[in-house]
């Protein structure tokens, strides 16, 4: 997927809770699906029910063919929805503010909103291109090499169902993801800028954005109104500047926890091998985030909620901890603490990583208006990941 507190937007321990325990409140039905309560209250038996049997996955007793166990066909069927859930926003943010062309077709661009985004870099467009063609290539390299082993693949095409940006540039397309009520989690940045505490360990980190943690921030121009504003213009690109890395660091960490569940040699190769492409996406994202220019208490026009980008170079910030032209990881404890500090990627724990991640996409507001049956698949796919043993489970 290219380029903590122990919370939600990154995979440690707090994210092996149950999924049910934020879904209340981080997610809002369409009007045509059930209550949110009636279906978690109901789990996977509506969600066998309402998916039916061309997306229903059995965790227990399916067989992939073509030498694939059951496990490691789950590792690639949830990599494969999470890859087409990035593209899907990724797409977006390539609409209306990346390049145009044959490689990633769709969409005419905003020029106020790309505009904004180049104060933070003037590659962002190629960046952010680039990023995404990386996407497309992941959803549908997984998908063709589970069916060239007979295993089933992963369509998420009958819950494109939400609205998206109606801005100028915008292809106006039905969407899977939601990318204007976003509350991320930037404890990342200082995760790995720490030396001395590791998310595997249950050390937990600041915020360096605090306001973006609360609260729902659109990070793309919904209507035109949304640009008539320079200062809010400029706030929802450097929201988008800190969501691109919040979501890299996500894969960063995904594919090496389930690499460690992989049984074939070939499934862990993939999956080492698109890791990595995570790590470089996370990096590039991480160093335009630190160019972000300091807004303070710019309005949402729609919601009232304000937001606040600090100067991360300066007090009551500043320090090694917040120093925006630190993008290598700094060493860390691993393993043990006895042992010497690594710079390693955070975290790698491998225990419930799928619904951890699921959760972690959950609690950022991505899937809100998403439908139950949507809900209920993706949990599918994240147990059965879990579920996957390197001894062949």
């Amino acid at each position: 997927m290219k380029t903590s507190n122990s919370t939600a937007n990154d995979f440690s321990k707090s994210q092996y809770l149950p999924l049910e325990d934020n879904l209340e409140e981080r997610v809002k039905p369409s009007k045509s699906s059930i209550s949110r309560r009636s279906f978690l209250g109901k789990s996977l038996a509506v969600g066998a029910g309402t998916v039916g049997a061309g997306f229903f996955v059995n965790t227990r007793t399916a067989r992939a063919s073509g030498g694939l166990t059951p496990g490691d066909a789950a590792l690639l069927r949830f990599a494969a929805a999470a890859e087409i859930l990035e593209t899907d926003f990724w797409v977006q943010y390539n609409e209306l503010g990346g390049i145009q062309d044959s490689e990633v077709p769709g969409g005419s661009g905003s020029s106020a909103y790309h505009d904004a985004l180049t104060v933070l870099d003037g590659d962002m467009d190629q960046y952010i291109h680039d990023n995404t063609e990386d996407e497309f290539t992941h959803q549908n390299f997984l998908n063709a090499y589970l069916a060239s082993k007979g295993a089933p693949t992963v369509d998420l095409e009958p819950f494109r169902i939400l609205p998206g940006s109606s801005a100028t540039g915008s292809s106006g397309k039905l969407r899977l993801t939601n990318l204007t009520q976003l509350t991320l989690d930037t404890s990342w940045w200082t995760r790995y800028r720490s030396r001395t505490k590791n998310p595997d360990f249950g050390d937990t980190f600041p915020q360096a954005v605090p306001t973006l943690a609360v609260g729902q921030h659109t990070a793309i121009p919904r209507t035109d109104a949304d640009l008539s504003d320079s200062n809010f213009v400029q706030a929802m690109a450097n929201t988008a500047a800190f969501h691109f890395p919040t979501i890299e660091q996500g894969g960063n960490s995904l594919y090496p926890s389930m690499a460690q569940r992989a049984t074939s040699r070939e499934v862990l190769r993939i999956l080492i091998s698109i890791g990595p492409t995570e790590t470089m996406h996370f990096q590039t994202w991480s160093d335009k985030a630190g160019n972000a220019p300091p807004l303070t208490d710019v309005v949402d026009p729609v919601t009232g909620v304000k937001v606040t980008f600090p100067d991360l170079n300066s007090p009551p910030f500043g320090g090694e901890d917040f120093q925006t032209n630190l993008i290598m990881p700094e060493p860390c404890p691993f393993l043990s603490p006895t042992l010497p500090v690594c710079s390693i990627i955070r975290p790698t724990e491998t225990k419930g990583v799928a619904m951890g991640a699921l959760k972690f996409l959950t609690d950022m507001g991505l899937f809100i208006g998403q439908s139950p049956a949507f809900f209920a698949l993706m949990k599918q796919l994240a147990q059965a990941a879990d579920f996957a043993r390197h001894d062949g489970g």
